[in-house]
């Protein structure tokens, strides 16, 4: 079995894609060329992701009322302006957190941009607290 080494430990290709995969978030990667490179295979995705998009301009990937907006988030994370841009929705009665993330290398250096979606309306209902030794009720 072949390992990633990280500089905190080592995981190989199948833990690293089934903890991305286990995640309760989409997660999908743009290159630094603006194409879409990487998705997780949730079981229900929020926002579908069908294989053929892999390699293709983010651009493409959007409705065209909203690209512009896309093209200055990511011309401000290339350009290094901003590292992170995030917004709400409301879905099929369910709200919706989406965030995008500039991914940098250690020198700072444009690398691509992650996405990270996720329904927070359970979240959010969420009240006073749940401790560890309180799991199994």
């Amino acid at each position: 079995m072949l390992a990633l080494q990280f500089e905190t430990g080592s995981l190989s290709k199948e833990e690293v894609e089934t903890i991305l995969d286990t995640l309760p978030v989409d997660i999908s990667f743009i290159d630094n060329e603006d194409a879409v490179k990487y998705f997780n295979k949730l079981g229900e995705r929020i926002f579908v992701r069908p294989k053929a998009v892999i390699g293709r301009k983010v651009q493409l990937c959007h409705p065209k009322k909203s690209v512009h907006i896309v093209n200055r988030i990511l011309e401000s994370f290339k350009t290094g302006k901003k590292d992170v841009a995030e917004f709400w929705i409301q879905m099929n009665n369910r709200l919706i957190h989406i965030r995008y993330f500039a991914v940098r290398d250690k020198n700072g250096k444009y690398l691509g941009t992650v996405e990270v979606t996720q329904d927070i309306t359970d979240i959010k209902k969420i009240k006073g607290e749940k401790r560890l030794l309180d799991w199994e009720r």
